[in-house]
């Protein structure tokens, strides 16, 4: 874990250094790094993702952005591709790689709020941009559907334990639970467990998604 907690430090870092170059104001803070660092969600997230929040013209942010960041860090890739800008850094050679990727889409009206971004592996916080958790419901679903990957069932389970209403269509509850009874043994004890914190690793090797599978259950019975 002590791997993880150092990377989540650097992504703190890279967060205060986007703030200090002015490269934070247009965009907003999503994905699972955002639950994580703005949440408490009990996962580790490995890259960032990011949307915008205002118009820019998309090249002029990515050859600015680029310029900054090689002065700061080794960037070993860099892509700006039709629907989203691709930056890959590290601190120096040999160091663990940090991918940031922005979207080129506006987030919708009333979809996101300031956010603290903080960690107990960094001395600093920072203020962010953010996903309400209800759009990041609505984010994880479409996820979820899209790639099947269990770290989006364990954000989604989060998410609900914080409270947010499921406002789903039967459809996509009945996909969704399609989903849960898809994955594996080794998904939850390896894909999931190696990025889980300690106290909850045990609990969801057990458990699996029970808690997230009787809400959507509960949730059709009771409309």
């Amino acid at each position: 874990m002590e791997r993880l907690a150092n990377h989540e430090a650097f992504e703190m870092e890279v967060l205060q250094w986007l703030r200090s170059k002015g490269l934070l104001r247009p965009l907003v803070f999503g994905g699972g790094t955002m639950l994580r660092l703005c949440h408490e969600m009990p996962r580790y997230s490995l890259d960032m993702d990011f949307w915008f929040y205002k118009e820019v013209e998309y090249d002029s942010f990515y050859h600015q952005l680029e310029n900054l960041i090689s002065q700061e860090y080794d960037v070993t890739d860099k892509q700006n591709e039709s629907y989203s800008i691709l930056v890959e850094i590290r601190k120096r050679a040999g160091m663990p790689k940090l991918k940031i990727e922005i979207r080129k889409s506006l987030a919708a009206g009333g979809s996101t709020e300031e956010k603290i971004a903080f960690s107990p592996h960094f001395a600093t916080q920072v203020l962010v941009r953010g996903f309400t958790l209800s759009q990041m419901f609505k984010n994880k679903v479409s996820a979820l559907l899209d790639r099947v990957e269990i770290r989006d069932a364990f954000d989604l389970e989060f998410l609900a334990r914080r409270g947010v209403d499921l406002d789903l269509s039967q459809q996509d509850k009945e996909k969704i639970i399609e989903r849960l009874h898809g994955f594996t043994k080794r998904d939850f004890s390896v894909k999931l467990g190696s990025v889980l914190l300690s106290e909850v690793r045990d609990y969801y090797n057990q458990q699996k998604f029970t808690y997230l599978e009787e809400k959507l259950t509960f949730d059709q019975w009771s409309t």
